[in-house]
């Protein structure tokens, strides 16, 4: 079918490879950049369904206000779940379908999807969300997608802050980091998250696969729901010392970098 793709980025530039090779015509209107649409309006007019890709869900509404409202809607955008659980409510076929990985993991079929609808609009949207990844899971009504994602995020952030931490403290007390690593992935301490995140910190490699003001973003979601969260408060210093250091467009590995600052001049 046309499949209509408001937003690119990395995502959203993965999201398109798998629909494509999954044979399906992507129509894309990008709202920063040049693309191959020139409207959300010119989008939805050829498109039978509609992906969004956005940076924050405080855009989908007025996207939205330009697609007839019994159109599929897919938003992977990782936004506010009471937003995009009202906009469940106003559309009867919107799915939050959100997206556990980066870019490079979507690309090569490993990420998830974590999905919030009704069972009707989520059944409609299966055989498109079965394109992206071959573990999709539907965690409730409108809302709940978006719900899941943060609490995805939140593990997945702890576990980059606390791999960045160790590599950091390893270094600072003289030991190689390649050794560190080895010794971390050998043990009860290894996390996937090693595999892909350790080699980036420790070659500096900070090519954006996820970015890392797009996770800080997330994390300022996190506390915005007023849950007791204490480890989220620390990381999202972490992070704030982050993008002060000009590293927001960066790989999220990049938070290293605070570390070894730190454990230099001891701020």
């Amino acid at each position: 079918m046309i499949v209509g793709l408001i937003g690119h980025g990395l995502l959203g530039s993965a999201i398109a490879e798998r629909l494509t090779t999954a044979g399906h015509t992507v129509a894309v209107y990008d709202l920063a950049v040049a693309s191959s649409y020139d409207s959300v309006e010119a989008v939805a007019a050829v498109c039978e369904a509609l992906f969004l890709c956005l940076p924050d869900s405080s855009r989908t509404a007025a996207v939205l206000s330009e697609v007839p409202v019994d159109r599929l809607v897919i938003d992977t955008t990782t936004g506010s779940p009471e937003e995009m659980g009202a906009l469940g409510v106003a559309r009867p076929l919107y799915v939050d379908a959100t997206i556990g990985g980066s870019s490079n993991h979507l690309r090569r079929g490993e990420a998830i999807v974590m999905a919030g609808a009704s069972e009707t609009a989520f059944e409609k949207a299966a055989p498109l969300l079965a394109a992206l990844s071959s573990t999709v899971i539907r965690c409730g009504g409108p809302g709940s997608g978006a719900r899941m994602k943060l609490v995805f995020n939140m593990v997945l952030g702890l576990n980059r802050a606390a791999l960045a931490e160790g590599l950091a403290f390893g270094e600072a007390q003289g030991l190689p980091g390649e050794l560190i690593l080895r010794v971390l992935q050998s043990g009860p301490a290894s996390s996937r998250i090693m595999e892909t995140k350790g080699p980036k910190m420790l070659a500096r490699d900070y090519a954006p696969e996820a970015r890392l003001r797009q996770h800080h973003k997330d994390v300022q979601l996190m506390l915005l729901t007023g849950a007791r969260a204490p480890l989220t408060e620390v990381h999202e210093r972490i992070l704030a010392k982050a993008e002060a250091m000009g590293l927001g467009d960066s790989d999220n590995s990049a938070l290293i970098e605070v570390y070894r600052r730190d454990n230099v001049d001891g701020r």
